[in-house]
């Protein structure tokens, strides 16, 4: 997925999604506890997001992700898994290797990231 957005944009896309999932909805303050920002951060957050059609919200305050921003957010999360799996397969400890997934996430290129996916690594063994 060639998009070109903010490193943080992407972040706030996944926590949105990945609170959909767990919750089945989101608010700006969901996104404030799961990430640890500030309640203004988020808000500007959202605003541009809407703005750039990645998210609607409902006058509730419910954040939906529309189909770009979802599609950006599930790519996101499965670079994230995969990478963490990777690094925990390799040896890491596990919240470290969430962490420095979080950040190889955003900037590794496509053609890596293939490489690591038809390469099943990261993935769980069958054994």
């Amino acid at each position: 997925m060639a998009v070109n957005i903010h490193e943080s944009a992407e972040d706030y896309l996944e926590s949105i999604y990945i609170l959909l999932q767990k919750n089945g909805a989101v608010r700006s303050i969901d996104v404030v506890n799961d990430l640890g920002v500030s309640k203004p951060s988020v808000s500007v957050a959202m605003k541009k997001l809407r703005e750039n059609g990645y998210i609607a919200m409902a006058a509730d305050g419910h954040i939906t992700l529309l189909p770009r921003g979802e599609a950006i957010a599930r790519s996101v999360y499965e670079r994230h898994e995969l990478l963490t799996r990777l690094f925990v397969e390799l040896g890491v400890p596990e919240d470290i290797a969430a962490a420095d997934a979080c950040k190889v996430e955003h900037v590794l290129s496509e053609e890596t990231f293939a490489c690591i996916k038809a390469h099943g690594l990261g993935l769980p063994r069958k054994d």
